[in-house]
Order: structure tokens, then sequence, then C-alpha cells
């Protein structure tokens, strides 16, 4: 039996906002518009959500199928809503943010699909209101990291201090003093040092590290705070 048939119908989308850091700069992922409306304008990566499909998986798979990734660091952000929010009819989409490894990332898809890395500090103009979804992702991973280690989710398996601190300081578009980050870094101790050194910046190379997720669990069980 059918229910609600008084109803009015709407379409329901996902839109993802995928993050990536190229070890300078904190990037998102963009591609061309291949429909109307707005046909070869820039626009995040979204998608209707199937009718057997929940949103999480609708997010899980507009992500893999923009960055050949299954397993990422996925969360829902907002639900925008406005009536007039797209020209070519009533859609409510549902927002995600998702982190990568640029490096684990498939180059292949992307440019198939026309996408393209741009800095969260200079994009295009972007259709909708996508822009609005990416500055309200950029606030929210902002607070995410103050709190979290989901930053570790940007980083290739292996990092130096420095580009942990590069990757902060992109995230919250700050400088942040060297002694001060080292020294409450490594205060926290759940990074595993490695033997293993990083000579491609330095002749003297700067030792890797490798992120303990076991260890950052129990120090949140007490109320630990990743506050740098």
């Amino acid at each position: 039996m059918s229910y609600y048939l008084e109803q009015d119908r709407f379409c329901l989308a996902v839109d993802c906002i995928i993050f990536g850091f190229d070890q300078e700069t904190l990037k998102i992922l963009l591609i061309k518009r291949r429909m109307e409306p707005f046909m070869d304008q820039w626009s995040l990566m979204g998608g209707f959500v199937k009718e057997k499909e929940s949103l999480n998986d609708a997010a899980r798979r507009i992500t893999s199928s923009l960055t050949g990734l299954d397993q990422v660091y996925l969360e829902q952000l907002y639900t925008f809503g406005d009536v007039d929010r797209d020209p070519g009819g009533r859609i409510i989409s549902v927002a995600y943010y998702a982190l990568i490894k640029i490096n684990e990332s498939d180059v292949e898809i992307a440019n198939k699909k026309g996408a393209e890395w741009f800095s969260v500090n200079d994009y295009p103009d972007l259709i909708f209101d996508h822009k609005q979804m990416i500055e309200t992702a950029l606030k929210r991973l902002q607070r995410r990291c103050r709190t979290q280690p989901i930053g570790f989710e940007l980083l290739p398996e292996k990092f130096t201090i420095r580009q942990l601190q590069s990757l902060y300081e992109a995230i919250l578009m700050s400088p942040l003093d060297k002694r001060n980050f080292r020294k409450k870094i490594h205060e926290m101790d759940f990074l595993d040092k490695l033997e293993e050194k990083d000579r491609l910046n330095s002749k003297k190379g700067a030792f890797l590290y490798r992120f303990n997720k076991d260890r950052y669990l129990d120090f949140t069980q007490k109320g630990f705070s990743f506050e740098v």
C-alpha cells in the first residue's frame, strides 16, 4: 500500500566537498559539470540518492566514483534546502565532506571526469550554493582539527613534524609557533617515531612519524583534547 500520495514530491541529492593536502596547500576537488543546468561550469561532485540507498552509502558512492577510494573519512555536514537553490527543480541536498590522501586517489578517474584540485583560497566560481557548502565544510574542519586528529586523514602514512605543522597551518589559515607546536605534539604522545628520515627537503633529513590511532583512542576516552 502506498502512503503519503497527497504530499509534494521533490528530489534528494548528496554533494561532496572533497579535501586533500599536497604537503603545502589545503585543496578541494572540483569538476566541470556535464549536464544542464550550468553545463561546463565548475561544481562539487554530487548526485541523486537512489531509492534503496542510504545517505551515507550515496556519499561513499559519489566520493569513490571521483577518487577511486572506498575507505575515506566522511562526515555529514549540513542540509541545503532553499526552495530556489537549483533552477532544475526542487532539490534538497545533503552535503558531506571527505578527507583523502591525494597521492592515493585515482588520477585517471579524476581526469576522465574533468576534475581538478584547487586551493581552498583560490577556486573558480561555482554553481548553485556550492561555495556556501565549501565555506561551511571548512569551518567544520577547522573546529574538528582542534579537538580530533582527523587531519591525519590528509597526510601520507609516514610524515615529518614539519609536514604536520604545515597541514594545521593550511587548515587553520594561520601560522603556528614552531616550538610550541612541536612541544604540544610530543606531549600528546600518539605519534610513533620511525628510524627512517625524509631527505628530500634537507641534506640532514627529518625523522618520519606514524600516527598511532590506538594510543589516541586511549587519550580521548580520558577527555583528551587535540587543541594546538
